[in-house]
C-alpha cells in the first residue's frame, strides 16, 4: 500500500495594504475578538515586521512582530482555519526567530489567552516559557480574559 501526499510550496512576503481583506477575513474566521483592519494598517504605518505566508495566491496565514531593544514582541500570528494543525505556525515560529536573530533581538515575547490551549500548546512545544500573566488584557465575551505571557530565548 502506498500513501499519496500533497506537497504545499508555500512562501513569505511583505504584509501590504493592498492584501489587507484577505487578511481581515482569515481573522475573523480565527478570533471571536479579530483586529480590525486599522490595526493591521497601524502596524504596517508603524514599520512593524508583518508578514503574509502564502501558497501561490492563498494566504495561509500571517504574523506581526514589533522590534524592541534586545528583544521582538509577537503581536499577531494566525495561521487559517483550513491550514491548521499542519505546522505552518511552527514555519512562521522558524521565520519570527530567524528574523529576530538578525535584528540582534536575544527574546521573543507574546501574550496568548488562557482559553487558548491550542496556541500555548504549539508555543511550549516550540520552546516558549511561560514568564508571568496580564490581568483582564485581552476582551472576551463575559468582560475581560487574561493573559499569559511567554518568551523564547534566541
Amino acid at each position: 500500500m502506498s500513501a499519496v501526499f500533497k506537497t504545499v510550496e508555500a512562501g513569505f512576503e511583505p504584509m501590504t495594504e493592498a492584501r489587507l481583506g484577505e487578511v481581515v477575513a482569515i481573522e475573523r474566521r480565527a478570533y471571536g475578538h479579530p483586529w480590525t483592519r486599522g490595526n493591521f494598517s497601524d502596524s504596517l504605518r508603524s514599520g512593524y515586521q508583518a508578514q503574509l505566508l502564502c501558497a501561490g495566491d492563498v494566504v495561509i496565514g500571517y504574523f506581526v512582530a514589533m522590534l524592541g531593544v534586545d528583544e521582538v514582541h509577537l503581536l499577531n500570528i494566525t495561521v487559517d482555519l483550513p491550514y491548521q494543525g499542519q505546522g505552518w505556525g511552527r514555519v512562521m515560529l522558524d521565520a519570527i526567530a530567524l528574523w529576530a536573530r538578525g535584528q540582534n533581538a536575544h527574546w521573543v515575547w507574546l501574550e496568548v489567552r488562557t482559553s487558548n490551549a491550542r496556541a500555548q500548546q504549539v508555543y511550549e512545544r516550540y520552546g516558549y516559557r511561560r514568564v508571568g500573566e496580564r490581568k483582564n488584557y485581552y476582551p472576551a465575551e463575559q468582560g475581560r480574559e487574561d493573559a499569559i505571557v511567554m518568551s523564547f530565548k534566541l
